[in-house]
């Protein structure tokens, strides 16, 4: 009978400092010898909004190009998500991965290998003492504004639901998304979003997912009090705690529309209605009207380590 092949795993939570908060990200930390079929069924396994494979290559092949990684869902892979990305550097910055486990020689900056290019993501430690991971996404791309009538029925909102002074407009780092702000707090804390009802007018639209997000931000004590925006991210696989791809794309997004100032650190407060409260910090920088240097930042906690046997 053959030895069962084993694959380590390290689970954390990204876009938190504390355990049991934030979203949760496996991290197999050596995936070589997995086909695309068992990466997808570990998702599955895993059962958590994404969870990521690093496939080691020679260190000038990763010094060039990034570490080689993918993420699935338990439905797919992506090209790319945030808070992935930020949890896996995290992960092999702290000596999981191929650049080693020598406290002197661990990086201020990791850069990943994502299907959608090259991810660098770079490491500070705040006056907290605490490790705080940033990344630099892809230039944004501006897509559709979208007619707030047809996103109020797909999204099961009043047409008053929306903020009038701001549009719905899609923005995509790789992976679209459509903002779409909210008037009042009480909305989006009421939220009943039927992604399968919204499904059909996704699939002839621009964008993968609704980003609801809203500037009413009164009321709420802790961190989370310093937030610009409160934001939820609904989808196929149920409510996503902390979405950095989104969050990407959202500082895009305020940045063109005034919303927050360029350069400017706002924070965005996600997973709050699931008990898993989130803090993303976003910025962005803009000349005329053009958005670039998208960055997405947050801490990562580690929380339980594992081993699969196949």
């Amino acid at each position: 009978m053959a030895s069962a092949r084993r694959y380590p795993f390290i689970q954390v939570d990204v876009f938190t400092s504390r355990p049991l908060e934030g979203n949760s990200l496996a991290v197999f930390t050596d995936a070589r010898g997995l086909s695309d079929e068992e990466m997808q069924a570990l998702a599955r396994e895993m059962n958590l909004s994404e969870t990521t494979f690093i496939l080691p290559r020679d260190a000038a092949t990763d010094a060039e190009r990034g570490v080689r990684v993918r993420i699935f869902t338990t439905q797919e892979e992506l090209d790319f998500a945030g808070h992935p990305t930020l949890g896996t550097a995290n992960v092999i910055r702290n000596g999981a991965g191929p650049v080693g486990s020598s406290v002197d020689s661990r990086p201020a900056e990791v850069a990943l290998d994502l299907n959608a290019g090259k991810i660098p993501v770079t490491f500070t430690t705040g006056k907290d003492g605490l490790l705080f991971g940033e990344m630099r996404q892809r230039d944004p791309e501006f897509g559709a504004t979208h007619e707030r009538e047809s996103v109020a029925r797909a999204a099961g909102l009043k047409l008053d639901d929306l903020d009038p002074d701001l549009p719905i407009q899609t923005v995509s780092a790789g992976l679209p998304f459509a903002m779409v702000p909210l008037r009042r707090r009480a909305t989006l804390r009421d939220l009943s979003f039927n992604f399968a009802q919204a499904a059909p007018y996704l699939e002839h639209s621009d964008t993968k997912f609704l980003y609801f997000v809203t500037r009413d931000v009164s009321g709420y004590q802790g961190a989370a009090g310093g937030a610009l925006l409160h934001a939820r991210m609904i989808f196929y696989n149920g409510e996503d705690p902390a979405t950095g791809s989104a969050a990407g794309c959202c500082a895009a997004w305020m940045v063109r529309h005034g919303v927050a100032q360029p350069e400017e650190q706002a924070m965005i407060a996600q997973g709050l209605e699931m008990r898993r409260p989130s803090l993303i910090y976003v910025r962005a920088s803009r000349r005329g009207d053009t958005v670039s240097n998208v960055r997405v930042g947050g801490n990562t906690v580690e929380v339980l380590r594992g081993e699969v046997k196949l």
